[in-house]
């Protein structure tokens, strides 16, 4: 019933569906053989523009062009920045070894911030490598120059000791760094133990995330170099406030010593995804997509009720089993199947959907990827080939319909209305043919005038030879927007253009639409089937989706504002602290939901909406 990540060997991996429906968000993707077996895994501060690059007709070195020949499936992990993703990527490569990794990559193991607490006098030092020593390793952190540059700032601000232990037990007299107030002299006892023990503390306060009074003293300096038009002085302080808030960030690819399997599905359109992280001493060690035929299964909790017991059950049960499961819905039967698994391994499992910190988020990001591979899913051609055949079915006619267009009205109270009309084809969504209108001259509000604008502006140009027509319009909406897409028509002479109005059902729920052949007398169409109003409800969402995007870029345009305003929730004064706490826009588009939560007076709901709004999805 449960079969992994599909692949055929004897198929060359079908990239174009698949790049179309790929995220611009940062992650990893892992690339596979026709046997399964990893090749290369990599990171990509945007997924879709990185793992296009592979699929270039020109300009690829051997090696690359040896891969790419030899690929047969690609999964991709999605994470909330590029540094977890750098991360991400590290623990894979060490675990898995791909081929094409070793030889061309650099395998070295990420820094760390190491802080020793068996002294008297601690010592503050940069760490790679085993953890052998005793002490609090802060990290791993993606970059060496980040770090370095923090632990600069932090000897200077809380004068910790950097020196190696040898060096320090046989000073006499004090070095150079206490010359330059970099360090309090611990060695010859310049300073007592109470008042280094205080600074200690504070370092490790300020690496914990728990300490921000030297950030906010930072952003009070920048501030007022502004004001007195010493601008070098305000980006020295600009950058430091970056460096540390790099150092600062929480990352959530290793954290604490947990066994954990995270366990993510996603539903939609009839086709389901379910997403597993590995988590390993604390660290994503692995991952892996499963694609259930679950054609009853409408809910996520539904699924994996009935994916789970598969999963660790079947087959005489995993031998790795996890000490704790975490799900992102509350599934029925928890009870029985952790009964089960402890009369299997003879030790306790437990599975959980309500947690918090940390674990939230590996639930999140689980999820997120489970949402994204089953989108890329859903653009496969094979996907897209057999719901066209549906539709052809559901529609009685004699050819399968080879290009299919939808349009969309998107506007705030009448305000900057855009109309858009999206492609579908054989292979899935046909980009290059999407059209967006900016809509005026009507009246605010009225949907009607701007349908019937919309239409007539596209097929105008349409029947002056400037593109194809389709063999079937797709209407959102009932009786009376299908009579204003025939008068369209009929105006302007088309023929042959099939117009379907799609209703929304009682409960507006997706799969119960009505839909409306607009013939002498409108007919609905009896029971149409189910993979035909999934292939509807897909490029409805599509054409929804294209003119939301449309209209907050024509609404923002026309106000003059900065990506973080219009943003709900978004006020002056948190655009102000955002700004103060990152040291510019750029940082804020770097940040992770956890980061921004970080600011004063913002709290998660408003986080998600900043991460969402600027990453435009």
């Amino acid at each position: 019933m449960y079969a992994k990540t599909g692949y055929n060997p004897a198929m060359a991996f079908d990239h174009q569906p698949f790049l179309q429906s790929l995220t611009g968000r940062p992650g990893i993707y892992q690339m596979f053989d026709g046997e399964g077996a990893i090749l290369y895994v990599g990171k990509a501060k945007n997924l879709k523009k990185r793992v296009g690059s592979y699929f270039r007709k020109t300009g690829l070195t051997p090696k690359t062009a040896a891969l790419v020949k030899r690929i047969a499936k690609i999964d991709v992990t999605v994470t909330e920045t590029e540094t977890e993703a750098l991360i991400l990527e590290h623990n894979l490569i060490k675990q898995y070894r791909p081929p094409y990794n070793i030889l061309m990559r650099d395998d070295k193991s990420y820094p760390y911030i190491f802080l020793s607490d068996r002294d008297q006098w601690p010592r503050l030092a940069f760490h790679r490598g085993p953890k052998k020593a005793k002490g609090t390793y802060f990290g791993p952190f993606p970059s060496v120059h980040a770090v370095r540059d923090s632990m600069s700032f932090l000897q200077k601000t809380f004068k910790v000791r950097q020196c190696e232990d040898v060096f320090f037990k046989n000073r006499s007299r004090p070095c150079l760094q206490y010359q330059i107030k970099r360090c309090t002299a611990p060695c010859v006892e310049f300073v007592s133990p109470e008042d280094y023990s205080a600074d200690v503390e504070l370092t490790r306060l300020y690496l914990d995330g728990k300490a921000d009074k030297i950030l906010k003293q930072l952003e009070r300096d920048m501030d007022a170099a502004s004001t007195d038009l010493q601008f070098e002085k305000a980006a020295e302080h600009r950058n430091q406030i970056s460096a540390l808030r790099t150092v600062q960030a929480q990352q959530m690819i290793e954290k604490g010593r947990g066994t954990i399997d995270v366990v993510a599905g996603a539903v939609t359109n009839g086709q389901a995804c379910v997403h597993m992280l590995y988590i390993r001493q604390g660290r994503i060690l692995g991952s892996r997509s499963y694609y259930p035929k679950a054609p009853l299964a409408e809910e996520v909790a539904e699924l994996l009720s009935e994916f789970l017991p598969h999963l660790y059950l079947d087959g005489g049960g995993r031998p790795d089993l996890p000490k704790e499961i975490l799900v992102n819905a509350a599934i029925e039967g928890t009870e029985a199947l952790c009964e089960a698994l402890h009369t299997r391994v003879g030790r306790n499992i437990e599975i959980r959907d309500s947690v918090r910190g940390f674990r939230a988020k590996w639930i999140e990001l689980a999820q997120r990827t489970a949402e994204q591979n089953l989108t890329a899913r859903l653009a496969s051609k094979k996907t897209i080939e057999q719901r066209f055949e549906s539709l052809r079915d559901t529609v009685g006619l004699e050819q399968t319909p080879q290009r299919l267009e939808c349009f969309d009205i998107s506007h705030s109270s009448g305000e900057a209305v855009v109309a858009s009309c999206v492609v579908f084809d054989a292979n899935g969504a046909l980009k290059s043919d999407y059209r967006r209108f900016n809509i005026d001259g009507i009246t605010d509000g009225d949907d009607y005038a701007a349908m019937e604008q919309a239409i007539r502006r596209r097929y105008t140009r349409l029947m002056k030879g400037e593109g194809k027509l389709p063999d079937i319009l797709l209407i959102d909406g009932g009786k009376g927007q299908i009579g204003i897409a025939k008068n369209v028509l009929a105006d302007l002479g088309v023929v042959g253009v099939m117009v379907l109005g799609v209703a929304k059902g009682t409960t507006r729920k997706p799969g119960l639409e009505t839909l409306i052949l607009a013939d002498q007398n409108n007919r609905v169409i009896a029971r149409p089937q189910q993979a035909a109003l999934h292939l509807i409800q897909q490029i409805r969402d599509e054409a929804h989706r294209f003119a939301i995007t449309g209209h907050k870029a024509r609404r923002d345009k026309k106000r003059r504002i900065s990506p973080l305003e219009g943003i709900p929730g978004v006020g002056p004064s948190r655009r102000r602290n955002l700004l103060k706490h990152f040291g510019g826009i750029l940082e804020v588009k770097k940040a992770s939901v956890a980061d921004l939560m970080k600011v004063d007076n913002i709290n998660k709901k408003v986080a998600e909406a900043i991460y969402s709004a600027l990453y435009n999805e």
